[in-house]
């Protein structure tokens, strides 16, 4: 697919005073790479089946199929940190729940940009459509970076977020598209994108964990029903909730929600009985409750697996490689220490929403230059998957150097 300790939406561990959670920056680095590398490579023809996508009809699901619930889970997992972390510094709920609001509402709005990109109509516009995403996340990122302080300029990063702002709102304002009637409007709503899903996911989850976050046990609850939401929607017995825009009804068929939850769920196994150094014990219940989900899993298959379909066993096996993989690393990175490994994908763990950003940013510059040798060459066979790999790295590389210099987007 929305800065740390949650993918793409939540506060980043750097700026509170919490033991570093290293497994959960990998995990989240790791997914960057891995979305990087098959977004790039959808683009690469003569490759075998399974490094695509499933179709909608199609009734499997690969390992691309998993990298959006990665992201879905790794908010669950922050949710509950994040969470106290904030009420700790601050408790009042109503500035909590503002929080919640704008984080949803940034990522609605890059998404947006991301989304309707192609959509727009240069001659209504007087720009192109990617000049108007490039200065849209050029925009979004001087009000959403974390700037360090100067004793000089006391107030530059103030004027900075709010130049950010303004150039969000005009350049949101002069959008105009074709309608296939050849008429004129505004942003298309329908779809948007990954970041909008995130967080508008994100918003429908913490309805349901803000006002119960002092008990556990409803964590579990909340998953089962938004699974049975799911179970009793994809088998077309409640029709409705899932036809609702999400903007309206942010909990869709039930499905990314469970995913979120799931998350919590875990979080709250594996990472809330904090121990310094950190023991092994929860890994246990952590790896039963993974494998739990793989086998409720088989047990949904009538209904179809499919990731565009969002059936209950796509969820449910993305739920538990996701728990297995968190537990795995846990083990190996939190309690083992063992993390040189890692070094190329820490700095996109810790950097999400720039990181995820950057691919976009790389493809509307070089766009609207005019470089797109890229674009139509090395698209076929082996050569195609040696310049995505190439491509991944230059992202892992350049996601290391913004934050060696201090670019960090957060929301």
């Amino acid at each position: 697919m929305s800065t740390v300790s949650e993918p793409v939406i939540t506060d980043n561990f750097a700026t509170t005073r919490a033991p570093r959670i290293l497994s959960l920056d990998i995990f989240r680095g790791l997914t960057m790479a891995v979305m990087i590398f098959v977004n790039e490579l959808s683009e690469v023809h003569g490759l075998p089946r399974w490094t695509y996508h499933a179709h909608a009809r199609e009734d499997y699901m690969t390992y691309v199929d998993m990298v959006f619930p990665f992201f879905l889970f790794i908010v669950g997992m922050s949710i509950p940190l994040s969470g106290t972390q904030r009420l700790r510094k601050d408790p009042s709920l109503p500035a909590l729940w503002l929080h919640v609001a704008l984080r949803a509402l940034s990522l609605l709005v890059l998404g947006l940009f991301l989304a309707n990109a192609e959509k727009a109509d240069a001659a209504r516009m007087g720009i192109s459509g990617t000049a108007w995403a490039l200065l849209g996340l050029v925009s979004a990122a001087l009000y959403l970076n974390i700037y360090p302080r100067s004793n000089r300029f006391p107030v530059y990063a103030t004027v900075l977020r709010v130049l950010g702002l303004i150039g969000v709102v005009i350049l949101l304002a002069i959008f105009r598209r074709t309608t296939p009637s050849g008429g004129s409007a505004w942003l298309d709503f329908s779809y948007p994108e990954i970041l909008g899903l995130i967080g508008l996911s994100y918003l429908a989850a913490s309805i349901l964990y803000i006002p119960t976050r002092r008990w556990q046990w409803m964590q579990p609850i909340w998953f089962a029903l938004m699974l049975a939401l799911c179970a009793v929607s994809t088998a077309k017995l409640l029709i409705y909730p899932a036809r609702l825009p999400l903007y309206i009804w942010p909990f869709g068929n039930g499905a990314m929600v469970c995913i979120i939850m799931a998350g919590i769920v875990t979080s709250n196994l594996l990472l809330k009985p904090r121990t310094n150094p950190p023991t092994s014990r929860p890994i246990w219940f952590t790896v039963g409750f993974g494998l739990l989900m793989l086998a409720a899993g088989a047990v949904f298959m009538p209904l179809g697996i499919s990731k565009i379909r969002a059936t209950p066993t796509w969820s449910l096996w993305s739920i538990g490689a996701s728990v297995l993989m968190m537990a795995a690393l846990y083990w190996i990175c939190d309690i083992k220490r063992h993390t040189a490994w890692a070094f190329p994908f820490i700095p996109a763990g810790s950097n999400t929403l720039l990181t995820y950003l950057l691919p976009d940013l790389w493809y509307f510059l070089t766009v609207s230059l005019g470089l797109t040798y890229l674009d139509t060459h090395f698209v076929a066979g082996w050569p195609g998957v040696v310049k995505t790999l190439i491509f991944t790295a230059v992202m892992l590389a350049l996601a290391w150097a913004c934050t060696k210099a201090r670019l960090r987007l957060q929301l």
